[in-house]
């Protein structure tokens, strides 16, 4: 990120890497040091496979970006044929087949974790990747439009795919295939909670406050006000997320290590072929890197859902999981400024 960018944060903003792996380490620390009192904690404050602090963290998180998209502009993400035909293939054959091979040669000696990063694989993201986009000054509207196109394959085939890569493949490559029962009710009601709730908020704060008060205000004045929400929300919903795992964490590392090496490698790929496949259909840097960011993030919240629903919530699918997004949200960071060093290096644009 260029200097002239960095004097133009604010405090938080410009610290952003340190604070999250501050909240990181709070957060295993309190679940080190309080795991049953987290337990009970967490007990009292989920319904079903849904965690309410969570899930407020989320929702909170990307209200902001949400709220600054220019709704009516969203008609010519979806004209744009070529975009969407390069995310639909990034996102539903490139991303679960690479997640596939990666969890089969890491992890074939321990089932349960493999269907675990299997099934962050084929959750494709729909929330913090709003996030990592405006971070990168990636497009927000055809964030928004690839997250909603998104949101409506995962709702129509997240459970073919579970069939065919958990109970299928597996067996072609000698291994044991599990059974995945996830209905296509409990995959809208996961698209709703951490997609529809903010989407709508967003859309009608914009709708209703421009009306009343003007544009000028509305993107001078409130927009700058709501905008701290993001990143006080991520550091909430960190230290929640490792505060979970944290006593595992730091009493079973090897486990961790095992899981995190296929991530990363994940992470890394998926945006570095994104972006280029971006960059080779002729989209600038703004489109390229909301590619690459909506298709190397996942929807960790749906695969944990799934993983504690079908195998339990002390399962190693389960645990797998809820690694994933251990692992990505500090990869994304690093991403992020991926991002504008090639922007400087292949766009001929300084990072601004």
């Amino acid at each position: 990120m260029a200097e002239k960018h960095r004097a133009a944060l604010s405090f938080l903003d410009r610290y952003l890497t340190l604070w999250i792996f501050l909240a990181m380490a709070v957060g295993v620390g309190i679940g080190f040091f309080f795991p049953s009192g987290v337990q009970s904690f967490n007990a009292a404050v989920s319904i079903g496979t849904t965690n309410i602090p969570i899930a407020i963290g989320l929702i909170l998180m990307m209200y902001p970006p949400l709220a600054k998209v220019h709704y009516d502009e969203l008609g010519d993400v979806f004209r744009n044929w070529k975009i969407l035909g390069v995310s639909l293939l990034q996102n539903w054959l490139i991303g679960p087949i690479l997640m596939f091979a990666l969890a089969i040669i890491f992890l074939r000696g321990y089932p349960e974790y493999m269907t675990g990063l299997i099934l962050i694989g084929l959750a494709r993201c729909i929330a913090m990747v709003i996030v990592w986009n405006e971070l990168a000054q990636g497009d927000n509207e055809y964030a928004a439009g690839l997250v909603a196109f998104n949101s409506i394959f995962q709702v129509l085939f997240y459970s073919v795919y579970a069939y065919v890569f958990i109970t299928v493949l597996p067996t072609w490559f000698g291994l044991t295939g599990s059974i995945v029962e996830i209905t296509i009710g409990e995959i809208a009601k996961s698209v709703f909670i951490y997609l529809g709730i903010p989407f709508l908020a967003g859309f009608f704060t914009r709708f209703i406050l421009i009306k009343t008060k003007g544009k000028d205000w509305y993107y001078q004045k409130f927009v700058p006000k709501i905008s701290p929400i993001t990143f006080i929300a991520l550091l909430f919903t960190i230290v929640v997320m490792f505060s979970l795992k944290g006593e595992l964490i730091l009493t079973i590392p090897l486990d961790v290590v095992r899981i995190a090496i296929p991530l990363l490698i994940y992470f890394v790929i998926m945006f570095l072929v994104s972006f280029w496949m971006g960059k080779s259909v002729g989209a600038d840097y703004s489109k390229t890197t909301t590619l690459a960011f909506t298709a190397a993030s996942n929807n960790f919240e749906l695969a944990i859902a799934v993983a504690v629903a079908v195998f339990g919530i002390n399962s190693g699918a389960a645990f797998a999981a809820v690694i994933g997004p251990l692992i990505e949200v500090p990869v994304m960071i690093g991403l992020v400024n991926v991002a504008y060093w090639l922007q400087r290096r292949f766009f001929n644009k300084p990072a601004i």
